[in-house]
């Protein structure tokens, strides 16, 4: 009704229909997404109950006495395990004489409610105006966000203090009117996290200078108030903090994400990295705060306080995990004028603040430097590089229209077409791809180890069984040519060096350059081969997991030759050169044969010289025939792998309909994507209804099927 009172429509039109379905998606969208949150929250809590309370409470031992009481001799900071300050463990110390009973339940709750009120707080912070569709959703994805974290799930051990205050100064910020309640709450989250004292001076500047003044004066009185209480503790926290070192381990560990301890790990020390970090830090500083200054006068007020936690981040000489929650709230910031590039930075900044570095990035000595400094790399540019949008631009609320093609007439009538995965025409983002096709690749290794117990070696006797049944079928069929051809191979010292060469060099190298060939020159058929290549994998996964099997090079008895590895020791439990990869009994169904298949259909596919088509068919026969020639694989595997290429390609068919149909849509604007009157222009000139070989606005081309 209110629809059709805003329309001036009568509540039975087709337009006000419409929009009663699309009311009740977003409600329905909106209960699902609690849920979902919900099941997060419950499972974080039992996760972090259920572990035993020698484990669960390691932070409480550092102010329990022996008989449960508080420490009332020596320092807090004598352990690593405490980094809080000394006003941090005076609020925690009436709380330890109930800590074995009370304060596990009680800390594991309050926290959690603490992550929705910040969820809450952070949703309503974001920039007016927001669509319907945000305001409804903003809340369950930002506390399923926060739930899923890294700072989240480690501040749940009772004496991190990690959520507090970056709730105190967004309710300081955003949302308490009065300028003294403001700057009081900021103060308090300064005196838990000293480097929250960078947003006065953003109080300051923005015209807040009475909140300004009392958070200095409320962080003063706190440190004050600790002092006098527990003097030894404050002297050593601040002496450490001058210091550069910093409670809670090593300056250079890991887990100090800050540009102290960046330094510290590329090899820098004594006055030359004090001096270094010194000028950078207040470069960054003074550069964060302005930024944050410009933001806010623009009215992106969370955005203001993403970028003034970030340079917090930065500057502090310790930030460990649990302080990391600022980086998570720049996701507030619009980076790009393609709706495309909208996603890059909030996936980035998920990747970072929900997965280990492991999976962000290769295994690689180059790429150490940015993978053990990850989230400092992204708090920095958040802080002082990256070009977020002021709500002035016209991209701000309309950035450069995806194109997407017509729907699919060819699609079975029972199965109807998903609203996401619409066929894009327009180049996706390189570095958005590349990130996910690495945290793919990183949970494909992960699935196939966990295949065989989280071990190697896992599931041996297994995996052997399952190999004696692949040998029964086949000699069944008659098709146990392993054994054979292997010999025969291994006996010839070229031909063995080339199948060796092909099945250690082709796997990645053909795909990837495939991939590479089509995101530049066909944008529409990358998308398609991409989703095809995903697809194919998810069968495998399954296979891997349900049925481990080991390959005939290590299947002992049979005699078979390993052409790669060499002679396997098969007395030892963890025997195979692959083990020190992944799981060495992920071969049913086998994805080199699979991935192979899949290259070759894609080069038939797309292109239309004979010779190149040839080609594309010839490297799957090679694989094949060197799978079976090294001893990696049965037969049996290679059928399986082409059972996968065939799920794949029939999913996509189902979700996208046919790869041919590739019409333009019409854009948001109302006009076709081929040209400003509504039509595509072909090869010679011509209009057609479909879309013919030619240029696209980006200079790739696409054509029908």
């Amino acid at each position: 009704m209110v629809n059709a009172e805003q329309t001036d429509r009568p509540a039975g039109t087709p337009a006000a229909t419409a929009a009663g379905a699309t009311a009740a998606r977003l409600r329905a969208a909106r209960a699902g997404l609690w849920l979902v949150a919900a099941f997060l929250a419950v499972r974080q809590s039992a996760v972090v109950l259920a572990t035993p309370s020698g484990e669960r409470l390691t932070d409480l031992e550092t102010w329990l006495g022996p008989d449960g009481v508080p420490r009332v001799e020596g320092s807090l900071h004598d352990s690593t395990r405490f980094t809080g300050t000394p006003f941090g463990g005076l609020v925690l110390t009436p709380l330890t004489r109930s800590a074995e009973q009370a304060l596990g339940w009680g800390w594991t709750f309050g926290t959690l409610l603490l992550v929705v009120a910040l969820g809450l707080v952070a949703a309503r912070a974001l920039p007016c105006p927001v669509s319907r569709r945000t305001a409804l959703l903003a809340a369950p994805v930002a506390i399923s966000v926060l739930l899923l974290s890294l700072p989240v799930r480690d501040a749940f051990r009772p004496g991190q203090t990690g959520v507090l205050p970056v709730l105190l100064v967004l309710l300081g910020c955003c949302t308490v009117r009065g300028e003294r309640a403001g700057g009081a709450l900021v103060g308090l989250a300064a005196a838990l996290q000293p480097t929250v004292l960078l947003f006065a001076p953003l109080l300051w500047c923005t015209g807040r200078r009475r909140a300004a003044g009392c958070a200095v004066a409320t962080f003063a009185a706190c440190t004050v108030s600790a002092w006098a209480a527990m003097p030894h503790d404050t002297h050593t926290y601040w002496v450490h903090h001058l210091a550069g070192t910093g409670p809670g381990g090593p300056a250079d560990d890991l887990a100090n994400q800050s540009l102290h301890g960046a330094l510290l790990r590329l090899g820098l020390s004594g006055p030359l990295e004090t001096g270094l970090f010194l000028t950078l830090g207040a470069g960054t500083a003074v550069l964060g705060v302005r930024r944050a200054v410009r933001y806010a006068r623009d009215g992106q007020l969370l955005l203001a306080v993403a970028v003034t936690g970030c340079a917090a981040i930065v500057i502090s000489p310790a930030t460990w995990q649990h302080q990391l929650l600022w980086l998570l709230l720049a996701v507030a910031g619009r980076v790009g004028r393609r709706a495309s590039d909208r996603r890059v930075w909030p996936a980035a900044v998920l990747l970072v603040m929900t997965l280990p570095a492991s999976w962000t990035l290769p295994d690689l000595g180059l790429l150490h430097p940015v993978r053990d400094n990850l989230v400092v790399l992204a708090a920095l540019l958040a802080a002082a590089a990256l070009p977020f949008l002021p709500r002035t631009s016209p991209y701000f609320r309309a950035p450069v229209p995806t194109r997407y093609a017509a729907p699919a007439p060819a699609r079975p009538r029972k199965v109807p077409a998903l609203p996401l995965p619409r066929r894009v025409l327009d180049r996706p983002n390189l570095l958005l791809e590349v990130l996910l096709l690495r945290v793919t690749y990183a949970a494909y290794e992960q699935v196939r180890l966990a295949a065989t117990g989280g071990t190697t070696s896992g599931g041996r006797e297994r995996a052997e069984r399952h190999g004696e049944q692949i040998l029964s079928v086949e000699r069944a069929l008659g098709i146990d040519i392993e054994h054979a051809v292997n010999h025969t191979v291994a006996g010839i010292g070229p031909l063995r060096g080339f199948f060796d060469c092909y099945y250690t060099s082709f796997h990645f190298a053909v795909p990837l350059t495939l991939l590479g060939v089509l995101y530049r020159r066909r944008p529409a058929d990358y998308r398609w081969a991409r989703s095809t290549l995903g697809l194919t994998t998810l069968p495998a996964l399954a296979g891997f997991w349900a049925y481990p099997l080991a390959p005939p090079r290590l299947m002992p008895d049979l005699g078979f030759i390993d052409t790669v590895h060499g002679v396997q020791d098969f007395s030892r439990p963890d025997y195979g050169t692959l083990t020190q990869l992944t799981n060495q009994y992920a071969a049913m169904p086998s994805l080199h044969f699979g991935w192979a298949l899949w290259a070759g259909l894609v080069v038939v596919v797309v292109t239309r010289r004979w010779w190149v088509r040839v080609l594309g068919l010839l490297h799957p026969l090679f694989t094949g025939m060197a799978i079976v020639a090294t001893g990696n694989h049965w037969v049996l595997d290679a059928a399986g792998g082409a059972a996968a290429v065939l799920a794949g390609c029939g999913l996509v068919h189902v979700l996208q309909g046919p790869r041919g149909v590739t019409v333009p849509a019409e854009r948001s604007d109302g006009l076709r994507a081929g040209g400003p009157d509504g039509k595509t222009p072909g090869r010679h000139g011509k209009t057609s209804g479909r879309y013919e070989t030619g240029s696209d606005p980006d200079g790739s081309t696409a054509r029908a099927g």
